[in-house]
């Protein structure tokens, strides 16, 4: 008895001191390859981290680290191989080693880029997320870029002779071939070259979003834009952290950090890429920026290109570890309907 009074004294006496117990926070690192001022960062990357840190009440922060530590193309492996805690980037970059993902970067996805973030979302979740691919990482969430756009510097795109010996910047095996097959001449480029390439010549066109067009400066030397309904192509993203780290987390701040990434991250990115989109083009159509729409003709030979890149696709699928290739495919389009009220 005297043992317990004597416990129960000195711990009164410390809690009236003011000394309680803490829990130290773990804090996890991200690389974020744009500038600290871009959308993805302000709106998107630190909105996400501070919902983090409110989910789990403080035991958890995340760091942006000052400068990335790899190239955007690397940052799927720092993450996997514990370089860094967290990444974000575009599947795109690994076009080869992403493959199963390809049928959401495809013409005609949608126009609505939260409808097609959530819809990704939901397929990852329902067919691939047991896909060897994507091991190694916890993945927390995906996001889509939008409906690309073909932009030129001095005419209309209306019909394929309009294409036709054009140069083209694009990104990634899907652009690559809708240009090729469009009569155009398909020059693969980062999108932070597009000003120099096309300010030189080098490039007639350049394939981006609206927003892309504003945000990396292009507005002047892109003035004119064929609008494919459902898009152009599109592009899709992932969040992702490394796994060992993943698992040292309790149950209980898994849960929370999940409750604010999945389908609320995708609502969240898609969300802010749309609001950016919506802005370029009021800003670009304020600026007397041409906005063309293809002819039927150039709308049945991206349609007839589609399908044939979806066929191939859904015909070597097992070489990438889908088993259900078309159900996929039906099944994000059937997503895309229902978030975006179509």
């Amino acid at each position: 008895m005297k043992i317990k009074t004597i416990i129960s004294t000195l711990s009164a006496a410390i809690l009236a001191a003011g000394f309680t117990a803490t829990v130290q926070a773990t804090t996890l690192t991200m690389s974020n390859w744009v500038p600290t001022t871009h959308f993805v960062t302000t709106d998107i990357l630190n909105v996400w981290a501070s919902r983090v840190e409110e989910a789990t009440e403080g035991r958890v922060n995340v760091r942006m680290l000052a400068k990335p530590v790899g190239s955007p193309a690397q940052h799927w492996e720092l993450a996997r191989k514990g370089v860094v805690d967290i990444t974000w980037g575009n599947f795109t970059y690994e076009p080869d080693r992403f493959k199963s993902i390809w049928f959401a970067e495809m013409p005609f996805n949608g126009e609505k880029a939260e409808a097609s973030s959530v819809a990704l979302w939901d397929t990852y979740q329902k067919y691939l997320s047991k896909n060897p691919t994507y091991s190694g990482v916890k993945m927390l969430g995906v996001g889509s870029l939008g409906p690309g756009v073909i932009n030129h510097g001095s005419k209309d795109i209306v019909s394929l002779e309009d294409l036709s010996n054009q140069k083209v910047r694009m990104g990634g095996p899907v652009q690559k071939r809708l240009i090729e097959e469009l009569g155009a001449v398909p020059i693969a480029a980062p999108a932070t070259k597009a000003y120099e390439l096309l300010e030189s010549r080098v490039l007639d066109a350049s394939l981006h979003t609206l927003e892309s067009v504003v945000n990396f400066r292009l507005a002047d030397q892109l003035t004119h834009h064929t609008l494919i309904p459902g898009g152009f192509y599109d592009g899709t993203f992932f969040l992702v952290m490394n796994e060992r780290k993943w698992n040292k987390l309790t149950p209980a701040d898994q849960k929370a950090i999940m409750s604010v990434s999945g389908e609320t991250f995708a609502h969240l990115w898609g969300g802010q890429f749309q609001q950016q989109i919506d802005k370029a083009s009021a800003i670009l159509k304020r600026d007397n920026h041409q906005f063309s729409k293809p002819s039927e003709e150039l709308l049945e030979k991206i349609a007839s290109i589609r399908e044939k890149m979806i066929a191939e696709w859904a015909a070597d699928s097992s070489s990438f570890g889908v088993d259900q290739p078309m159900d996929i495919v039906k099944y994000h389009r059937q997503r895309y309907n229902e978030v975006a009220g179509q």
